[in-house]
């Protein structure tokens, strides 16, 4: 039996040749052995404003006064916000703003401290 490698996504040990391509008959996934960037291409990376990477709990500041949907209120440039969680859809980051609440916010408007 040859020594095919497990599965990027899945880990399973019961791939399969299919051509130039391996498959995983567990998950469906296909790719290419030769290609190393391939299993990270599900993975979204954040960035901030100025191109940094963004992790959950890392601490950022607004750089532009946001309006408050629904609301007069604005949030001012240089409000820092600590604990940032990551999460997926048009709004990039869950958060807790003292004074407002519970907000999401898009990565583009905050800087990594």
């Amino acid at each position: 039996m040859s020594n095919l490698p497990n599965c990027p996504k899945c880990n399973s040990q019961y791939t399969y040749e299919d051509g130039s391509m391996l498959v995983c008959p567990e998950c469906a996934h296909e790719w290419n052995p030769g290609e190393t960037n391939q299993e990270n291409e599900d993975v979204k990376i954040d960035k901030d404003s100025n191109g940094n990477v963004l992790n959950d709990g890392d601490s950022v500041t607004v750089i532009k006064d946001l309006k408050v949907k629904g609301t007069s209120s604005v949030i001012k440039i240089g409000t820092k916000v600590k604990g940032i969680r990551l999460v997926d859809g048009d709004h990039d980051i869950d958060c807790k703003i003292d004074g407002f609440g519970a907000m999401k916010l898009k990565s583009e408007f905050v800087k990594k401290i």
